[in-house]
């Protein structure tokens, strides 16, 4: 049987809104790719996936229309499913490990996790049990996928947790830099929120720890701590014009669109990007970024030094980015950014690019190539080439050790820090990366916090 496609706005539509793309399975359609899977005994699906969901086991259910109990099966693993069947790469991971793959086309794992999610939400299904507390509790830094993971996972071990957050509004990267169109903000970040507050997770928002409080100051409240600030802080080229009015990072351009809703009418400081704009990158960022620069209005190109096959952004995000419209000018680098009189941005000189030999991450270095030098007119440049971790937890903390990436070090079975009670994980320590390695980060320093805590007790 053929995978049951998904339902989508139609391109020429959804350019003109930040509505959700994807419409996901509604239940015949679930239960139809449910009855694809063959439940294979050596579920490698399962071992690819970061948090080890029992896959089979839940698509089962909702192949028996039992959506209930098939939810019961995902929450036990993972505690943001609509969340993850929306943003991870499955390809990748669950997917990539299914039999189905070889010769044809894998199940829909991400979208039927996706399915179980959302019937939860839209039918307000209680599906934790709050437990009993044990009298102990741990300080969650930041609230993004890692920090909820972890948060979510030692709630449900009996303590008492504390999320603290900087930003005014819980989420991490799930607020500030998913577009709306690709995670819906009120109809799921916020409703998969509410049910680990429903755990008795407690979040304090607008509390920057290295500033507002310390490492130091939160021992000795909490019993451990566990640090998920994510990899926040944007890399530039450095390149001539890089400081040009209208040069934004990825981070700031979609934290303003989509944390900041400056793309309502009634916003007071919009982002005004012009005719023409320029996203630097191939990841998925990138793609967020240029997919809604379009929605701004902009004729939008990406410009990558690689070419298509290179590009790490999922396979799905090119395949959306290429409906709407957006320009690929591959093999392409910037060299300088132009200003006009007033310091705005202008242009852009860019140049051409060959593949040479493969580089360390496999994929062939790009090599300049000489006297291709041409001027193309751009009102916005945006920078999406990476993030590294914000050091400001490391600087005003001299025990916890990070390495030359400015990424926090960790026991990789535990996360433990080099700071006695001190865990991490995610991109904090990983560098950018993905929701559901992040969660699954959080996820194994919970249980190893849970084992400190009770040894030293």
């Amino acid at each position: 049987m053929e995978r049951v496609p998904v339902r989508e706005l139609d391109a020429k539509e959804r350019v003109k809104n930040f509505e959700e793309v994807c419409l996901g399975y509604n239940e015949e359609e679930a239960v139809l790719e449910a009855s694809r899977c063959i439940n294979c005994k050596n579920s490698k699906c399962v071992q690819n996936c970061p948090v080890g969901v029992n896959i089979p086991k839940f698509i089962e259910y909702i192949k028996n229309k039992d959506f209930k109990q098939a939810a019961e099966v995902v929450f036990d693993y993972n505690s943001l499913p609509s969340i993850c069947g929306r943003v991870c790469p499955q390809e990748s991971q669950c997917e990539g490990g299914c039999i189905l793959g070889i010769k044809g086309q894998p199940v829909a794992i991400g979208k039927l996790e996706r399915f179980v999610g959302d019937y939860v939400l839209e039918n307000n299904i209680e599906v934790y049990e709050k437990k009993e507390q044990n009298g102990k509790k741990v300080a969650v830094v930041g609230s993004g996928p890692a920090g909820l993971s972890c948060a979510s996972t030692l709630a449900r071990l009996g303590y008492s947790v504390t999320i603290f957050e900087a930003l005014h509004e819980a989420g991490g990267v799930l607020v500030y830099g998913i577009p709306e169109f690709r995670l819906p903000k009120d109809k799921v970040v916020k409703k998969e929120i509410e049910n680990l507050i429903k755990l008795g997770v407690e979040i304090k928002t607008n509390v920057i720890v290295g500033r507002t409080i310390t490492i130091e100051e939160l021992l000795e409240d909490y019993q451990a701590v566990f640090v998920g600030t994510g990899a926040g802080l944007p890399r530039f080229m450095g390149i001539k014009g890089e400081n040009a009015n209208g040069v934004y990072s990825a981070n700031e351009f979609l934290t303003r669109a989509n944390l900041m809703k400056a793309f309502l009418n009634e916003y007071e400081t919009p982002i005004k990007i012009g005719k023409k704009v320029a996203v630097i990158g191939g990841g998925n960022v990138a793609m967020d970024a240029a997919r809604t620069a379009v929605r701004l209005g902009a004729e939008v190109h990406i410009v990558y030094r690689r070419t298509e096959d290179e590009m790490p952004s999922r396979l799905e995000e090119l395949h959306h980015a290429k409906e709407e419209g957006i320009i690929f000018d591959t093999l392409t680098n910037p060299v300088e950014i132009l200003q006009d009189e007033n310091g705005w941005v202008k242009g852009m000189v860019l140049r051409k690019m060959e593949l040479g030999e493969a580089d360390e991450s496999g994929r062939r270095s790009p090599i300049e190539v000489e006297g291709s030098d041409y001027v193309e007119n751009f009102d916005t440049v945006v920078m999406a080439i990476g993030t590294i971790p914000n050091p400001l937890i490391s600087y005003t903390t001299s025990e916890i050790q990070i390495n030359k990436r400015k990424c926090i070090v960790v026991e990789e079975d535990t996360g433990k820090t080099t700071m006695d009670g001190v865990y991490a994980g995610g991109d904090a320590v990983t560098g950018a990366a993905t929701v559901i390695l992040a969660m699954g980060a959080g996820k194994k320093a919970a249980y190893a916090i849970d084992e400190y805590i009770k040894a030293n007790s």
